[in-house]
């Protein structure tokens, strides 16, 4: 007898495992159980397994009869003239949705010409076994899985027309491509999706080849002419976002521009762009520590009597202005209400950005790039034709990641544009390479894509043909300038006296292991002492017992808690951390006993 559990739950025993599991398969294509109802009849532990349970991934197949599809021709031409719909295929029995469970015991073919009596299921596209993301990279079956799976990453990341009401959003930061383009390498994914109506990259000319060794390592040349006619150009929103809140007592925040007699009030200087309602105006533009929303709360703590003599003075200001390293244009103002009927105030900002240093772009194919020099045009390499690329691409990026797509959309792409159409790059289903070839041949260039250039500075021809076409490329939302950061001093932590984390808390930046050896490579000894004693500090240290004194401010004299004041006391150079460290040794009563030397 063969065990039946339904969800991993024991439900009982059946005496002819194989022919139930076949009864149930039969029976789900009739439509008397279930659709998403799966079975797996395993050999080697002699269990059946149901699966019914919510959560599950199922995927369509087609079902295969003794190494025939289900799916005729005639069921084709009914589709195309909507006699018949997906839900009637399903209920034909000609669909199957299998679990990774039952796909245990199917045996999928990848193609209709690939069938064999053994098969079970046959594909619907061969499309079906990558995400939509991914299925967006042209060419994708050249390329290698892992350098698939970026590629779909980094498109996530791009730029482009996210949504066409993004004018009256108040999304968190976004980006908006200014002149964003459908690829000219598309795929079967591109139409479906609509591509066309929210794209993100431009279709730009690329040559695959060094410059100057400013390539190296990823690194990509943008050409200057390409940016200054609105190459990469976008535009940065951030909103920034205040209301009234009420608090216990009947007090509430109010927003306006603060009195001087307000505690924490800022300068003069800072509230300059306020209106007199405490709020910007549009069209102002605004860089960090200036004022976007005025506003005042009452005082955190009450005692009972406060209650009754609140004063301008016992208010507290609570403004939001611009953060460290934020700048921007006033992109427009509203006023309304929240759920709770309290006043909000919401301010858009926005900030033009050009490509410069630094800023990462990609091509489809996980290809990613970091610009390292925004050439002058008329130093840019050109071909014969006169064409100057946009962008100059490593040819050292391609031996190490076998991204094969990445040559052959360039050439694609450059047959596109030469013909003016668009090039079907679906995954398994693409145009033939050779035919791609033939097409460019035809148009008067080589067919292997590469073109005789000519040195921008000294007019000299290269000795090497270049390989050059049109790509589309992304540029990412990882921008510079939304992660420079530096700082000379600024905020430290209570508890540690260290300096504060994080770019927008005008933090430190962290030396660890590695960035000391590179000091110690460089000699440079006192820099690395310097860099080191971010929480240096002096501690009175008992010289008898080795516990850290106490200094009374008063007396303006140390004494040891221990031995008292008739003891030696020595100020100790220490990092903070240390001395807590100390502290927390002595919480554990552990005593930590400093043995001190004299400093010869």
């Amino acid at each position: 007898m063969t065990d039946v559990f339904l969800d991993n739950k024991y439900v009982g025993t059946v005496k002819k495992p194989e022919e139930f599991a076949d009864r149930i398969i039969s029976e789900r294509r009739m439509g008397k159980l279930p659709l998403t109802l799966n079975v797996l009849y395993d050999l080697e532990t002699d269990i059946i397994k149901l699966e019914l349970s919510g959560g599950r991934c199922i995927r369509p197949l087609i079902v295969v009869n003794e190494g025939k599809s289900s799916l005729t021709d005639k069921h084709l031409e009914q589709l195309q003239k909507n006699e018949i719909s997906w839900s009637d295929l399903v209920k034909q029995g000609v669909i199957d949705y299998l679990d990774a469970t039952e796909e245990e015991s199917a045996l999928v073919a990848f193609k209709q010409d690939e069938l064999t009596a053994e098969h079970t299921h046959l594909e619907i596209s061969p499309l079906d076994i990558v995400g939509l993301t991914t299925a967006q990279v042209p060419f994708g079956n050249y390329n290698h899985g892992v350098r698939l799976s970026q590629g779909s990453k980094n498109q996530k990341q791009a730029i482009g027309f996210y949504i066409a009401n993004f004018f009256n959003r108040m999304d968190m930061d976004v980006n908006i491509l200014h002149y964003p383009q459908f690829p000219i390498c598309h795929t079967l994914i591109h139409n479906t999706l609509g591509y066309d109506k929210h794209p993100s990259g431009q279709n730009i000319v690329v040559a695959v080849m060094s410059y100057q060794g400013y390539n190296m390592e990823d690194a990509v040349v943008l050409n200057k002419g390409s940016v200054d006619r609105g190459l990469g150009r976008s535009t940065y929103y951030r909103p920034i976002i205040s209301e009234e809140l009420r608090y216990s007592g009947g007090l509430i925040d109010e927003i306006s521009i603060p009195d001087k007699e307000v505690k924490g009030y800022r300068s003069e200087k800072d509230y300059r762009l306020l209106d007199d309602d405490g709020i910007i105006h549009s069209e102002a533009e605004v860089k960090e520590g200036d004022v976007i929303i005025g506003k005042t709360s009452p005082p955190r703590f009450l005692s009972s009597l406060d209650e009754y003599n609140l004063t301008a003075s016992a208010r507290r200001e609570s403004s939001m202005a611009l953060k460290h390293g934020e700048k921007g244009v006033v992109d427009f103002v509203t006023v309304t209400e929240n759920s709770e009927g309290n006043k909000l105030v919401q301010v858009r900002l926005r900030d033009q950005r050009i490509p410069e240093i630094g800023d990462k772009f990609t091509s489809r194919h996980g290809q990613k790039g970091v610009v390292s020099i925004i050439v002058p045009e008329e130093d840019i390499p050109f071909t014969v034709s006169g064409i100057k690329p946009d962008l100059i691409f490593s040819p050292h990026g391609i031996p190490s990641r076998m991204t094969m797509a990445h040559l052959i959309e360039l050439i694609a792409g450059k047959t596109g544009a030469l013909s003016g159409r668009r090039v079907n790059a679906t995954l398994f289903d693409s145009e033939k390479e050779q035919d791609i070839r033939q097409e460019l041949l035809s148009r008067g260039f080589m067919e292997n894509g590469t073109e005789t250039m000519y040195n921008g500075i000294t007019g000299e021809r290269y000795k090497a043909k270049i390989f050059v076409g049109n790509m589309y490329y992304l540029k990412l939302k990882h921008m510079v300038a939304n992660k420079i950061h530096s700082r000379a001093r600024g905020p430290i932590q209570l508890l540690t006296r260290q300096p504060t984390e994080g770019r927008a808390n005008e933090g430190g930046l962290r030396l660890g292991e590695m960035e000391k050896d590179t000091f110690i490579a460089h000699g440079t000894a006192l820099l690395l002492k310097e860099r080191f004693d971010a929480d240096k500090t002096i501690v009175p240290v008992c010289e008898q017992c080795g516990i850290i004194a106490i200094y009374d401010a008063r007396k303006e004299q140390s004494f040891c808690p221990i031995c008292g004041e008739n003891t030696e006391i020595s100020n100790i150079e220490m990092s903070y951390a240390f001395k807590l460290m100390l502290d927390e040794i002595k919480s554990l009563t552990v005593y930590p006993k400093l043995k001190l030397e004299g400093k010869y």
